[in-house]
């Protein structure tokens, strides 16, 4: 049998519309894969990679809401602060992301750090060493509000505040961005772009990057995952750590067998309070060993990953 890009190109677009009633959104589909043609450029990254891996480490704890959520029922009365609650947050940066930290430099590894503005004003320090260590400084808000509620200018100024907390602590201007929960506004984009960023993530459609047009310019899309996102599947579902690292892992499988002919893209998500507990990181360090042992795989931050897809001229355009 052969696979879709195999098909289209012997096909053509032409002898296929001979038989497909085109839909408009079939149409956008096309219009996104026209470099599909060359099976090997539209397989290669830039760099020569076969597949590139892109780890997240969300730095979020201390810019959390009071009583915000936690593993413990919410059934606090009001008017008082629920302090397991705190503590669990607190582990974030006092335990996880140091712990973390440790781990990206066992593996030799860059990662991208998504930064709440008002976390990294209450533990500057922690911010400081993950620059320091070399990983991205990427902006997520200024603090858990829910941004695409916000008009324009609130939510410039809600966007902006959070990147110059981040470049006045560590010295690194974020060119990427993470809205809470992936939750954007439709303002969101026209306002990253007017800010300077370079790309967001608040994506979930590929398992590749690609470009879109935001007020006629270029602007970069750096696919995000919550199929193997800690937050998900180890706080929402309650998985085990090793089944965690199992299906990370058979996903690796499979984009790795689909990028001898189509460039991939794999994420991986961890947060400070969960990802950086001691059970996650034994798990992250079988994923990470695992991935290792194949040829042509890479680690990138997002923002080198970005900057790949702005200067190849065979990336996907929406």
């Amino acid at each position: 049998m052969k696979d879709r890009r195999t098909f289209l190109k012997q096909t053509g677009l032409a002898g296929l519309a001979g038989f497909v009633p085109i839909s408009p959104l079939l149409a956008s589909d096309f219009h996104a894969d026209k470099s599909i043609g060359d099976e090997s450029s539209a397989a290669q990254w830039p760099d020569g990679s076969r597949l590139v891996v892109s780890i997240s480490m969300q730095f979020e704890a201390g810019g959390q809401p009071a009583n915000a959520e936690s593993p413990f029922p919410q059934n606090m009365q009001k008017g008082y602060i629920d302090l397991p609650g705190e503590s669990w947050y607190q582990y974030g940066y006092k335990e996880g992301i140091p712990r973390m930290l440790d781990n990206w430099d066992k593996f030799g590894i860059k990662v991208t750090s998504h930064m709440v503005g008002s976390a990294v004003l209450k533990n500057p320090e922690i911010a400081k060493e993950i620059v320091a260590r070399g990983h991205e400084a990427a902006a997520h808000g200024m603090d858990w509000a829910s941004q695409y509620a916000m008009p324009y200018e609130t939510e410039k100024k809600f966007i902006k505040d959070g990147a110059e907390a981040i470049k006045n602590v560590t010295g690194f201007e974020p060119v990427g961005y993470n809205a809470n929960w992936l939750r954007r506004g439709t303002n969101t984009l026209e306002i990253l772009q007017e800010l300077g960023f370079k790309y967001h993530i608040d994506d979930l459609s590929r398992d590749e990057p690609f470009l879109l047009k935001v007020k006629g310019n270029d602007f970069a899309v750096v696919p995000y995952t919550i199929r193997c996102n800690d937050i998900v599947l180890i706080e929402g579902k309650n998985f085990s750590a090793d089944q965690f690292a199992r299906q990370v892992i058979m996903e690796f499988d499979q984009l790795y067998k689909e990028s001898e002919k189509k460039r991939r893209q794999m994420s991986i998500s961890f947060h400070d309070r969960i990802g950086g507990t001691p059970q996650i990181v034994a798990a992250a360090a079988e994923i990470i060993s695992y991935i290792q042992k194949h040829k042509g795989v890479s680690f990138r931050r997002k923002d080198e990953i970005a900057q790949m897809a702005y200067q190849d001229k065979n990336i996907i355009r929406e």
